[in-house]
């Protein structure tokens, strides 16, 4: 028995040391950590300051694009997130309780104002052990009206956090420029943080500007994350975004808008391209494009800007700079003739003019107004060659971009190197430019040859302090012209659009002294090599100058695919605006002022009297032909419901028994067989574009069963 005692004595007195071991080494811990800045490679102090602060962002507000004439395009709204406190803490009176009390009331309440399921929204209040709750993407982006309907409730425990998203007030509007910001929401320290990114257009290019630069609030936080009173703060207050001032005229943009959205209606088309720049700076008024976008939703079809960043063939608007590039060399001679019609290259291309039959022995002259391809290659081959041509292109600013501030600006492509090539380019294809460099290059005409660049801000301000930090101006390149070319050019311009005959006088208005030069591009076929050749296959454009003496605008407009290769729904859109803008700047045309343009829906004219159906469409300004000498209408194109406007064509078949075969050259596919059905002929057609010969002859009799060969091709004014 007493040699247990003793193994139990030693066994306590082991124990007793090991406490005391154990003890000295907690000792020995806990002063290292009292006495040691860093343990482990951690730094303790800024451990435990890390898990008792807080640091929140303070956003700076973004700032506002105004227009030239002070109004908002892109600005920010009151947006509010919807919050409900779920922790009966909250509340110290019981008669005015400060959390949601009913859940199941208070879904059923709010379901129909945010627009989702009494579950959903309960699936939020019924959250465990949280302080406060918040209810996903509906409850975000609220608006004040929402706020309003919500506040009406009276439900306890509902509160809101205000905040501020981005809004273009007036939609579609000059969309393409401005672009769009977008918010982006980021979760710190398990509270949502709200960015907004500029991701397109002027709101992507000045994103740093517009945004500011963001401040921060440090703080003691307890255990529930909220700021402990009367802690020290550490605050940075944020610095607001600047506002930005376009050089964009919101009257003239939207005379602009409206014309696209005319054309469309009454028309159609792909696309549809206009921008207007003032002739003695480069500012640019208005940039409109269609179909366009709404940025409050963002339901583009496309992220380019087809004023600036799409680069397509602009066709014969280049043969003013090719005649700009003859002039300057001082070989160009205006009563120098050519044969014009078709013109055979060295490898043995043929190219020919629109009007393959050409119009005879012409001068250069007579070829600018009559947009002849052939003059051009005459005048490259005879005077010019593949280097001057590329040489002045690029003095013109084209093949390079213009630094207009705008993102993804195309710089196009001057590439061209053969003998055909370097011909083709000379009145426009095979080769690609923007509007915007057209716009660039058109400054050399109302500046006498001095280039200029053309902007789109006309000033930055800090809001705060209304300070100018930026100013727009204008800016001379250089002299790329003598004021002997910059007037003959004029003069050919005026011709073009105003003296009988030329290609251009679709666009002419009596009274206004408008001047430009017509394009019509084929569209290159995605297969690879070679053009469409369909009526519709082509881009017409138009560049102009208004008014011809001392100008005020520059004027580039665009459309691709026009119904039926329509040149009204171009000619009608540019007309509109000119109209506009002569009001607006108070001009007075120098005749009385014509009506503005009118629109016709046909109505049904079967077996009524031909004459006087007649006269009431030509009182409605339409082209209207009788096929026949009977005094009844029996058929008519188009049909009832077409909608038609000035100028359109009308055909009335009358009731004559002895009809022949009209003249049906210059007339497009469509309208040739529109005719053709009327008569009742079989047509055969061989080609595609317009009539350029038929196989019968005019007056020719018609016999049941007649058939009728038509030889199309594809027709290019300009």
């Amino acid at each position: 028995m007493k040699k247990k005692r003793r193994n139990n004595i030693k066994m306590n007195k082991l124990v007793i040391v090991f406490s005391l071991f154990l003890f000295a080494i907690m000792i020995l811990r806990l002063l290292q950590l009292s006495l040691s800045k860093e343990i482990d490679g951690v730094n303790l102090q800024a451990l435990a300051s890390n898990r008792t602060t807080r640091t929140e962002s303070i956003q700076a507000a973004r700032g506002t694009i105004y227009s030239s004439d002070k109004e908002p395009l892109a600005e920010n709204v009151a947006s509010y997130k919807l919050i409900a406190y779920l922790s009966p803490s909250r509340t110290t009176n019981e008669k005015q309780p400060q959390h949601v009390v009913d859940k199941e009331k208070t879904a059923k309440e709010l379901a129909p104002i945010l627009g989702i399921s009494e579950t959903e929204i309960l699936r939020f209040l019924q959250k465990e052990n949280v302080y406060q709750t918040e209810f996903g993407a509906s409850g975000r982006g609220l608006t004040e009206l929402t706020k309003e309907k919500i506040e009406a409730l009276n439900l306890p425990g509902i509160d809101f956090i205000e905040s501020f998203k981005r809004y273009y007030p007036k939609g579609e509007f000059l969309s393409f420029t401005l672009g769009y910001a977008k918010e982006e929401v980021t979760v710190e320290e398990g509270k949502e943080v709200v960015t907004t990114k500029g991701e397109l257009g002027l709101e992507s290019y000045y994103d740093k500007t517009l945004h500011g630069e963001d401040g921060y609030l440090t703080y003691q936080k307890d255990l529930r994350g909220y700021k402990i009173a009367g802690t020290k703060e550490d605050r940075v207050d944020a610095i607001d975004g600047k506002d930005i001032y376009l050089t964009i005229d919101s009257n003239i943009q939207f005379f602009v808008e409206q014309a696209l959205k005319e054309a469309k209606s009454n028309y159609g088309y792909e696309w549809f391209t206009m921008m207007i720049a003032d002739a003695k700076t480069g500012a640019i008024l208005a940039s409109g494009s269609a179909p366009s976008f709404d940025p409050n939703l963002r339901n583009m079809t496309s992220y380019l800007d087809p004023n600036t960043a799409v680069a397509y063939e602009p066709g014969s608007t280049m043969k003013i700079f090719t005649y700009m590039a003859a002039m300057e060399q001082g070989v160009y001679n205006g009563d120098e003739t050519y044969l014009s019609g078709i013109f055979t290259a060295s490898d043995g291309t043929q190219i020919g003019d629109w009007d393959r039959a050409g119009w005879g022995t012409i001068t250069f002259d007579k070829g600018f107004q009559m947009s002849s391809n052939v003059g051009i290659c005459n005048m490259i081959t005879r005077h010019l060659n593949r280097d001057i041509l590329r040489q002045y292109f690029k003095k013109l600013g084209f093949g390079q971009k213009t630094g207009i501030t705008l993102p993804n600006e195309s710089k196009g492509k001057l590439d061209f190197r053969y003998e055909t090539e370097v011909l083709n380019a000379g009145f426009g294809q095979g080769i690609t430019t923007t509007p915007i460099q057209n716009i660039q290059a058109l400054t050399s005409l109302t500046n006498d040859g001095m280039l200029l660049k053309p902007y789109i801000v006309e000033k930055i301000v800090d809001p705060d302090t209304k300070e100018v930090v930026y100013k727009g101006k204008k800016t001379e390149i250089e002299k790329v012209a003598s004021t002997t070319t910059v007037n003959k050019i004029k003069d050919l311009m005026w011709k073009t659009v105003n003296e009988a005959g030329n290609t251009g006088t679709g666009y002419k208005l009596e009274g206004y002294n408008l001047i430009g030069k017509t394009g019509t591009a084929q569209i290159a076929s995605s297969n690879g090599g070679g053009y469409l050749t369909g009526e519709e296959d082509i881009i017409s454009s138009f560049a102009g100058i208004y008014p011809k003496e001392n100008p005020k605008v520059i004027l580039y407009a665009s459309v691709k695919r026009p119904s039926r290769g329509n040149q009204a729904t171009i000619w009608n859109a540019v007309k509109d605006v000119v109209i506009n803008l002569s009001k607006y700047y108070g001009y007075e045309s120098s005749i009385e002022e014509k009506p503005t343009l009118q629109t016709y829906t046909m109505k049904s004219y079967l077996n009524k009297k031909t004459e006087a159906s007649k006269n009431e469409l030509l009182n409605q300004n339409l082209n209207v032909s009788i096929l026949g000498a009977g005094s009844k209408i029996i058929d008519q194109y188009p049909p009832k419901g077409t909608k038609l406007v000035e100028k359109d064509q009308v055909f009335f078949l009358s009731d004559d028994q002895n009809l022949s075969i009209p003249n049906l050259v210059g007339m497009s596919s469509k309208l040739a067989e529109a005719v053709s059905s009327l008569l009742k002929v079989k047509v055969h057609l061989e080609g595609t574009g317009y009539v350029t010969n038929q196989s019968l002859p005019e007056g020719t009799p018609i016999t049941k069963g007649m058939e009728l060969s038509l030889s199309l091709a594809p027709k290019f004014e300009g």
